[in-house]
């Protein structure tokens, strides 16, 4: 008996204006759903809790970080340039342009201003509902 439900995996994006202090507010989720081919960003960003929360972070800066976030979720980050070639410790292998292989970038660790958290998984039937929901809970 199948139940409609998809495995997915997600990261909270983070806005961590100082690394070094480890103090995060929570501004967006991204989810991927290998089975469902769903890769998607959703974020929400209210300027005077940002402007709270980190004084002299500029919002517009934050903001275009987000929608690059959205761009590589729809494969229109690196529109133009060839997938080219990566060395590996047995020579080369072709990249490969996928959702997964962009998820990978968006949830690898970074030390910047908006960071991904932890993968976290689930189930769902509907990851575009799941991605609002999560929104809802985790950001507000």
């Amino acid at each position: 008996m199948t139940t409609g439900l998809m495995p997915y995996q997600y990261v909270v994006l983070r806005c961590v204006p100082r690394p070094d202090r480890e103090e995060f507010l929570n501004v967006g989720v991204v989810l991927f759903c290998e089975e469902a081919g769903f890769l998607g960003a959703a974020w929400h960003l209210e300027r005077p809790r940002v402007e709270a929360f980190a004084a002299g972070l500029s919002f517009e800066r934050l903001e275009s970080a987000l929608d690059g976030i959205d761009q590589i979720c729809r494969g229109e980050a690196h529109a133009g340039f060839a997938t080219g070639q990566r060395a590996t410790a047995y020579g080369t292998r072709e990249l490969v342009d996928s959702a997964n292989s962009r998820f990978g970038l968006i949830k690898a660790p970074k030390s910047t201003v908006l960071q991904p958290g932890p993968v976290h998984g689930g189930l769902t039937a509907d990851p575009a509902a799941e991605i609002d929901h999560l929104l809802q809970r985790l950001v507000g």
